[in-house]
């Protein structure tokens, strides 16, 4: 049952088995990741001990990024829980005045601000509850709030800590801050066009309010007070904060201490100077000392962003096991030699070109965890056989497919942004599709030029 083409057999079974029910969204990833592998090489005759050796090869690809994803996740969680971008994002939403255009624009800074945690859940609880009452009160389209958050927290996907740069780390054996250095450019270029993008829509919304305007049925709603809904906003955060039953130092060297810290972690990370998982690690301590008194205190707020932590963590490292298997079985190499085979000789050496620009549309048939775990080994093994590194291969699927990252019915995340606006999935598809596809595609044919995906 080694042979190549049983290899080629069973393992093209294991990614379709493990894309299928990833996408039915019945089973949690960490099964699946887990036993359909697991099943496969011992279909395939190989031994229990064997499987062992290949979670093994797994793990220590995946273990970096595990770490850093437990503790980053836990850190920016404290951030939250202690109120640091709450300023900001109140300062935004004062910033508006009222006007359509300044709301448009807010809501794209809010987004890439509250997005910072890399948490699509709690990007959406943070703005569109905060951000309603403003579109409420400008007759704005509340599926142009969703459309503007989702692209927003998108681009800001591409940080180290957020969920597809590390699932693409651990696939290409990369750290995941390199990954974002990378992509740092294309990043930039990205919340420029967010910025863009956001100012063609409350054009667009300005036009139509105006004709709305028009109509006999208008009701008005007089002067927007934009400062008590800012001040609306903080009340919801502390009465969230009551809610959820903790409490922590409010001292303004509090303040500065956390915001030189998470200056201090964003710097090392763009530098390099240290590894992303020892710096969240020692990032999280230090907020754990400097925000709440006590070890009774620091363990509560351990425990109250370990779900979230260890969720992504058992994700990670069940793809430990889905990657290693494939790997460590050489099924991973004979699917790539297969798809070779058949592939015409112009169209290999762009494979990664050519699914990054499709990106967009496998958000809606994929899940995240299907794309990055299923699609990518197969398309970096085939393009590297071009000579295109690992690197540049998951820069061209991470690309063409991020921006899309909360227009896909497969994120859990969105599903919750939708129930906060009150919206429907498919009038938010309709609406943001289209522009996170060219969106995609310009990003992706910029990161060709740049050289970035060779």
């Amino acid at each position: 049952m080694q042979t190549p083409l049983a290899l080629t057999i069973i393992g093209l079974a294991i990614v379709a088995v493990t894309v299928g029910i990833l996408i039915r969204g019945r089973t949690n990833p960490t099964v699946v990741m887990t036993l359909v592998p697991a099943a496969g090489a011992l279909i395939a005759g190989y031994s229990l001990e064997s499987l062992g050796e290949f979670f093994g090869i797994g793990l220590d690809k995946v273990m970096n990024v595990v770490v850093m994803f437990i503790f980053a996740i836990i850190y920016f969680g404290i951030m939250q829980d202690v109120g640091l971008f709450n300023p900001m994002v109140k300062g935004l939403i004062r910033a508006t005045r009222g006007n359509i255009v300044l709301a448009a624009l807010g809501t794209a800074a809010i987004g890439i601000v509250a997005h910072l945690d890399g948490a699509g859940a709690s990007t959406f609880l943070l703005t569109i509850p905060a951000l309603l009452p403003l579109y409420r009160a400008l007759h704005m389209s509340r599926y142009v709030l969703l459309c503007i958050v989702a692209i927003a927290a998108s681009v800001m996907n591409m940080l180290p800590w957020a969920g597809p740069v590390g699932r693409a780390a651990s696939v290409i054996a990369e750290d995941p801050a390199e990954i974002w250095q990378h992509l740092l450019p294309i990043q930039g270029v990205s919340i420029v066009m967010v910025f863009l993008v956001a100012g063609l829509l409350g054009l667009s919304e300005t036009r139509r309010i105006a004709r709305l305007r028009t109509s006999p049925d208008f009701e008005g709603r007089g002067t927007v007070d934009v400062e008590q809904i800012a001040a609306d906003f903080v009340a919801a955060q502390e009465e969230n904060r009551l809610a959820r039953g903790f409490t922590y130092r409010r001292a303004r060297w509090v303040t500065v201490t956390n915001v030189i810290l998470s200056l201090a972690l964003l710097i090392s990370l763009v530098t390099g100077v240290i590894p992303p998982a020892p710096a969240f690690l020692i990032g999280t301590s230090l907020a754990l000392l400097v925000n709440f008194r006590g070890s009774a205190e620091q363990a509560a707020t351990l425990q109250r962003h370990a779900p979230a932590a260890l969720a992504m963590a058992g994700v990670l490292i069940a793809a430990a096991m889905f990657l290693g298997v494939l790997n460590g079985t050489g099924m991973l190499e004979q699917i790539a030699l297969s798809l070779l085979s058949v592939l015409p000789a112009a169209v290999g050496p762009w494979i990664h070109v050519v699914v990054g620009l499709l990106g967009i549309p496998l958000d809606l048939m994929t899940s995240t965890d299907a794309y990055y775990f299923s699609v990518l080994p197969i398309v970096q093994e085939t393009a590297g056989a071009y000579g295109v590194s690992g690197l540049g291969a998951a820069t061209a699927l991470i690309v063409g497919n991020i921006i899309g990252t909360f227009v896909s019915p497969f994120s859990p995340a969105l599903w919750l942004g939708i129930g906060l606006a009150q919206a429907n999935m498919g009038r938010h598809i309709r609406l943001t599709f289209p522009i996170v596809w060219v969106f995609s595609i310009i990003i992706l044919l910029l990161a060709l030029a740049l050289g970035m995906l060779a």
